[in-house]
């Protein structure tokens, strides 16, 4: 049985960073592309980054430049480094694995 489990969520004024985890069991992560997606209140979910099986990372458009994604193979764990935050940033922040789904990590950013 795969899990997802998010953790590094919280509050942070405009400007601040935040670093999200995936941590993975029941699937080595490197073998597949991993995703993280986040949904807005009223909003429906929407895709933030991916990292592929080989390395390469792909980004949307409204956090390139701020967001990296990131994958460490000895300890099975997926990452979202979030610099520049912004309001619009505030979401629950999801990890994604084939069809495997987290729980979600809450983001808000405010002062």
């Amino acid at each position: 049985q795969v899990q997802l489990v998010e953790s590094g969520g919280g509050l942070v004024q405009p400007g601040g960073s935040l670093r999200l985890s995936c941590a993975a069991s029941g699937r080595t992560l490197s073998s597949y592309a991993m995703g993280w997606y986040r949904q807005a209140p009223g909003k429906q979910r929407e895709w933030v980054a991916t990292i592929t099986n080989n390395g390469s990372t792909y980004y949307a458009g409204s956090v390139k430049g701020r967001f990296t994604i990131s994958r460490d193979n000895a300890k099975n764990t997926g990452y979202l480094q979030m610099n520049g935050l912004k309001p619009e940033d505030t979401a629950v922040y999801y990890c994604n694995s084939v069809t495997d789904w987290g729980r979600g990590t809450q983001v808000t950013v405010s002062l």
